[in-house]
């Protein structure tokens, strides 16, 4: 996936597809036709993503199709993930006591510039971050002029490129806080995709720090 290959149009299609193909119409309570025109003006927005070079395996890509827990709920759209080449489903710990996932919201840096549907930009998972103390990864990022991924981001991008997710590369979703120190990530475990979460102050060998370039919305 390079800069002088990539077709932005062509790979909204794939993903709306991967969403179509994973249940996303009943989970949003819409017929597939709904679905496809409620995320259809997003198309022409992704044919302007910035130029690569992208390659998922190594980390970076493109944009993702981000669907809303206002339409799709983490609960449902957790368990739709796998890694590549996998099949065991995606789950949401048991570390989110009983109403808590409800509490983790976007910050207001990464507020969603639509509440249903829209493009993430140029995403890095972010394993320079690896080992490094989630506050400090997250001062980085925000004076690099990027943004936190929040939860429902970090589930498009392990749908949309499974491959980004791999053992000792996995990633914290500082964009979605709950007001305390806990910090969102997805990481690997029973074989499968898993959402929990970490102390801002302590670092994990295997844990980065997800960011993006900009959040675009359509015209929707």
């Amino acid at each position: 996936m390079t800069d002088t290959a990539f077709d932005g149009e062509a790979e909204f299609d794939r993903q709306v597809r991967t969403l179509i193909e994973l249940g996303y119409p009943a989970l949003s309570g819409l017929d597939p036709d709904q679905f496809g025109a409620l995320v259809a003006p997003l198309r022409a927005r992704a044919a302007t993503a910035p130029a690569g070079p992208y390659e998922p395996e190594s980390g970076r890509v493109p944009f993702v199709l981000v669907v809303t827990r206002n339409v799709a709920p983490v609960e449902e759209t957790m368990p739709r993930t796998t890694l590549h080449r996998g099949r065991t489903p995606g789950f949401v710990d048991r570390s989110f006591e009983p109403g808590s996932l409800e509490r983790f919201v976007a910050t207001e840096e990464a507020g969603p510039p639509h509440p249903d549907a829209y493009l993430l930009f140029d995403i890095e998972r972010g394993e320079e971050f690896c080992g490094a103390v989630p506050n400090d990864a997250m001062k980085v990022i925000a004076e690099r002029g990027r943004t936190l991924l929040t939860i429902e981001e970090g589930i498009a991008l392990v749908t949309h490129f499974p491959q980004v997710l791999v053992k000792n590369k996995c990633f914290s979703l500082g964009g979605s806080r709950c007001g305390d120190r806990r910090v969102p990530a997805i990481w690997i475990s029973q074989k499968a995709p898993k959402l929990g979460w970490c102390w801002e102050g302590n670092p994990h060998t295997w844990l980065g720090m997800a960011s993006a370039g900009s959040r675009v919305a359509g015209d929707i």
